[in-house]
């Protein structure tokens, strides 16, 4: 049994608690006072049920599991354990880190769930306030576990849940293999380690249906308040060609970077153990998202704000640090700014937010290569 404190009570965070602790381990869950809606429903029942039915559909793992501390006090949850697991939209991630960082302890282990590059962030932010010693190891998975949403406060359901999770590891010598090995013993599936924080940003299997597909539709998304079915009713055979012109310019800047990547439909099908021939094919008849109608119904939704942001912002840099051109990703930042009044080429996740913006891309390249 393992102690963990789950950083963020969202969909993914309130999930992760119940999931960990069904599996035997003691858990506490902390969100920010200024979001309790889901503590304070934890603490009156004393843990989280999860349904084995929503809209007429089966769920995956249900039942009740007990959780040790909620919390809205930081020190309470950092004192609790030394494997924490931030599961929350990555524009929070430098807030959270900021509240964590005068109670961090030496040899820890923080995982990013997904990362989105926030392990660079948070070794930044390290460097800058003079606490590298306290040698934390982070992870940046590609995303959560689990297809899973609240339906009420203190109760999900889970609609299904991914074969392995690929993630990065970053620490020294034999603390990085105990940090895997800490992961290995809380998640409820197997983890595959990718080589560097940078390959688990890029591999966010996210990155191409989301944003474009959220940006291609956001008409009908809009006026129709969301009613659809997300993966089957918006992807169709146009926007799933300009999906996998998009996937080719993601496989065009790891190569040039020197890391090998899935394509998007390798990475689903191996994901989901499914065997389908096109993304498209995918989309249209997976069950595990097809269960619920669940698309954005705004601009302002995660898909938009979350992975134009912090996906396609990324890689659109380190494209031009390499001195590629991706259109396909580049026009869906200029749109989705567009549609938000920002500019998520500044306000997103740029090289100088992850400490790398002094490098060319030569420089960029061996530093890739040293954190293997």
């Amino acid at each position: 049994m393992s102690r963990v404190t789950v950083i963020g009570a969202g969909n993914g965070g309130v999930t992760a608690a119940y999931h960990f602790a069904k599996l035997g381990n003691d858990v506490c869950i902390y969100d920010d006072p200024k979001f309790d809606t889901q503590i304070k429903a934890i603490q009156a029942s004393g843990g989280i049920e999860a349904l084995a039915e929503d809209h007429g559909c089966q769920m995956c793992f249900p039942g009740f599991s007990q959780i040790a501390l909620a919390t809205t006090e930081i020190k309470e949850a950092m004192d609790f354990a030394d494997v924490f697991v931030m599961v929350c939209p990555s524009f929070a991630q430098e807030t959270l880190f900021t509240s964590m960082l005068p109670y961090f302890k030496k040899d820890q282990t923080l995982l990013l769930m997904p990362g989105n590059y926030g392990g660079l962030v948070l070794r930044r932010i390290l460097k800058e306030q003079g606490k590298e010693d306290l040698n934390l190891t982070i992870g940046d998975a590609i995303s959560i576990p689990w297809a899973c949403r609240i339906v009420r406060p203190g109760v999900i359901t889970i609609m299904g849940i991914k074969e392995f999770l690929p993630l990065s590891v970053m620490g020294e010598g034999q603390r990085k293999e105990e940090a895997a090995e800490q992961l290995r013993e809380i998640l409820p599936i197997p983890i595959e380690v990718l080589p560097n924080p940078i390959a688990a940003g890029l591999e966010n299997i996210n990155f191409g249906g989301h944003p474009l597909l959220t940006t291609l539709n956001m008409g009908i998304l809009e006026n129709f308040n969301g009613e659809f079915n997300y993966y089957k009713d918006c992807c169709s055979t146009a926007t799933a060609n300009a999906a996998a012109r998009m996937d080719k310019e993601r496989l065009s800047v790891g190569k040039a970077l020197g890391i090998k990547l899935r394509t998007e439909l390798e990475a689903m099908n191996a994901l989901y153990a499914s065997d389908y021939d096109t993304v498209y094919d995918f989309n249209r008849a997976s069950t595990t998202h097809g269960k619920i109608n669940n698309a954005p119904n705004s601009s302002k939704a995660r898909y938009i704000t979350e992975d134009v942001a912090y996906l396609l912002v990324p890689c659109y840099e380190f494209a031009t640090v390499c001195g590629l051109k991706v259109p396909i990703v580049e026009s869906c930042i200029h749109i989705a700014s567009a549609y938000n009044n920002t500019n998520y080429f500044e306000t997103g996740r740029t090289l100088k937010s992850m400490g790398l913006d002094q490098m060319n891309g030569e420089q960029l390249i061996a530093y890739i290569k040293n954190m293997e």
